[in-house]
């Protein structure tokens, strides 16, 4: 429990970064930890749910029930955020991990961004494209099913990029 709450103490503020960054500040967005130790010791709660444990045969308190809330402007994303912010969302927090990962590893490993581009506004498309470009992430792997829409945003980003064709399990470089 108390790792998670300092993973999420350092992930956060990483994560509101990129969001804002994706959004242009637009939206608020947070990561709220749900837990049930965060009004109890477990020792208690393991005590108070021990008979409806038995009745249940599982086990009904503990991390193992822990859940994290994503939610903007104080509610839960998936009830208000369009499926664009749903997505920034998630880019964000891909983001916020990559970022956590390196500093773990000490070094950057490969960011994979698959089948980013589907249900992004062309502005926010051409905004995460820039900032990851600059933010120097390392090598990027971008997944697209419509090569003409990956080659149009990536030449009006101005960055330089190579195309591969997978056809029937062979990749062909494209030219």
């Amino acid at each position: 429990y108390k790792e998670r709450v300092k993973f999420l103490n350092e992930l956060t503020p990483v994560f509101n970064n990129y969001y804002s960054e994706i959004s242009d500040g637009k939206e608020n967005v947070s990561l709220d930890y749900k837990s049930q130790l965060n009004d109890n010791m477990l020792d208690i709660l393991i005590k108070q749910s021990k008979t409806r444990d038995r009745i249940t045969s599982s086990t009904q308190v503990g991390i193992h029930k822990d859940d994290i809330i994503f939610k903007m402007n104080t509610y839960p994303i998936k009830k208000i955020g369009s499926q664009g912010q749903q997505k920034s969302f998630l880019i964000s927090l891909k983001l916020a991990q990559f970022d956590f990962i390196s500093k773990q590893l000490g070094f950057k490993p490969i960011l994979l961004l698959d089948d980013i581009f589907d249900k992004l506004d062309d502005i926010r498309i051409l905004k995460l494209i820039k900032f990851v470009n600059k933010k120097v992430f390392g090598q990027v792997f971008i997944t697209d099913t419509q090569k003409k829409r990956s080659e149009d945003i990536l030449k009006a980003a101005g960055i330089n990029f190579d195309i591969f064709i997978t056809r029937n399990g062979n990749i062909i470089k494209n030219e």
